[in-house]
């Protein structure tokens, strides 16, 4: 099952769901009103959206999410990668890179994760 699309804006929202959820709907307004000066309105809209598409449930006035932020951004850095390099990590990696020193902390965790991933 491939990840629904999450928008900017949706990701923002879904960033406060994950830190908070399980959430009543009307904890998830006034906390979307706070910290992204969200009308009521525009959150039940949101809320109603993401759970057409499969992101989240709202069950009872309780939202809870059904991907994870770690699928959401899987999802989006994959989409980049293909969408602006051709699908090439290698590609990518030497673009981000290329305008700055790796410290040999970062160049480490890089080197496990690459090992981590080798195709025996």
């Amino acid at each position: 099952m491939s990840v629904p699309k999450v928008f900017e804006s949706e990701y923002r929202f879904c960033l406060l769901l994950w830190e908070k959820e399980p959430i009543r709907s009307g904890e998830l307004a006034k906390l979307c009103e706070q910290r992204l000066g969200w009308k009521k309105s525009t959150t039940y809209t949101v809320i109603k959206r993401l759970t057409e598409r499969g992101v989240l449930q709202n069950e009872n006035s309780v939202v809870t999410s059904l991907v994870s932020k770690e699928e959401v951004q899987c999802a989006e850095s994959r989409e980049f990668i293909d969408r602006t390099f051709g699908g090439s990590l290698p590609g990518f990696i030497a673009a981000f890179t290329g305008r700055r020193q790796l410290s040999a902390e970062e160049a480490d965790e890089i080197r496990r994760l690459i090992d981590g991933y080798k195709e025996d």
